[in-house]
C-alpha cells in the first residue's frame, strides 16, 4: 500500500476522524471507499458484476421514492398489510 498525505484545514479533519471512528474505519480506509465509489460513478473502477449489469435499468422507482422504506412496501404490496 502506498502512502498519501494530505492537507486539509482542522475542521474538516476533525469531521472526518469523527466520522470514521463512527463508521469503525480509519480516515484512510474512508478515503479510499469514497475514491472507489467516485471512480464507479464516473466509469473508472471495476465493472458491475455479471448479474448488477444485467439488472441495471430494469425498474424506474416512483418519484419521493426512499430507498430503505422499498422492501417494506414491497412486501405490503404482495401479502397486504400496511404501508
Amino acid at each position: 500500500m502506498s502512502k498519501l498525505t494530505l492537507s486539509a484545514d482542522k475542521k474538516p479533519i476533525r469531521q472526518a476522524k469523527k466520522l470514521a471512528a463512527e463508521n469503525g474505519t480509519s480516515v484512510s480506509g474512508m478515503f479510499s471507499n469514497m475514491l472507489k465509489a467516485m471512480g464507479r460513478n464516473s466509469g473508472f473502477g471495476d465493472p458491475p458484476a455479471p448479474l448488477t449489469g444485467k439488472a441495471t435499468g430494469l425498474i424506474r422507482l416512483p418519484a419521493g421514492a426512499e430507498d430503505e422504506r422499498l422492501p417494506e412496501e414491497a412486501l405490503a404490496a404482495k401479502y397486504g398489510g400496511r404501508k
